[in-house]
């Protein structure tokens, strides 16, 4: 898909209905399914919000940003994810939360993204967050500037997420799930699950309705 394709659809993108926690569920692990709106509100989550940006790679082909965080000791050490993080007291709003983290990790200027709209928000148990994610677009092809919370910068072409062929499961273990089978996207050779691949299967959903 070319990058003017994507360009030309922002404004349906704004209107057009999304999938919710409908369309996110198809790719969650199965200990997030347990977990309804009543019980997470009792955790009373940290909240926090990230930002996927869409923009134009070198062939003017229409890519978002995914990051591989650091490795570190902590629960989502090395996984892929969108750039953002928790809310800051100084933040007004969660939108700027997002903006200012994605400038923060890979060094993207607020002011060069278009907020294309807010979807819905996803609940991370192992961390207790609530995260928020964001919709952008900027109409250059940024020039990253990573920071330590960031191992590497994944430039995914639209067209992947949108190919069915990419959906698949990868067995995980870790300090909450031990041999788990959950679902993924394999995206540039990565397994994107959990919270960041129900958050794409969100953006997958609406990408397609927006496209027809």
């Amino acid at each position: 898909m070319e990058f003017s394709q994507f360009k030309n659809k922002i404004a349906v993108l704004k209107t057009q209905k999304i999938g919710g926690l409908t369309a996110q569920l198809k790719l969650a692990p199965s200990v997030r399914l347990k977990y309804n709106i009543d019980e997470i509100a009792a955790y009373n989550p940290k909240k926090a919000a990230v930002l996927a940006i869409f923009y134009p790679n070198k062939k003017k082909q229409a890519v978002f940003l995914l990051t591989k965080r650091a490795n570190y000791k902590g629960t989502h050490s090395s996984q892929i994810s969108f750039p953002g993080g928790k809310i800051h007291k100084e933040d007004t709003t969660l939108q700027e939360t997002a903006l200012r983290e994605t400038y923060e990790e890979v060094g993207i200027s607020p002011g060069s993204v278009e907020i294309v709209r807010v979807l819905t928000p996803v609940y991370i148990p192992p961390s207790n967050f609530l995260a928020t994610p964001f919709i952008g677009s900027t109409e250059t092809m940024p020039s990253f500037l990573r920071n330590y919370e960031v191992a590497e910068i994944i430039e995914v072409l639209v067209s992947d997420l949108l190919d069915d062929a990419t959906l698949a499961t990868v067995n995980i273990t870790n300090t909450y799930m031990d041999n788990r089978t959950v679902p993924c996207f394999m995206l540039n050779g990565y397994a994107v699950w959990g919270a960041t691949a129900m958050m794409l299967s969100e953006i997958k959903e609406l990408l397609k309705c927006s496209f027809k």
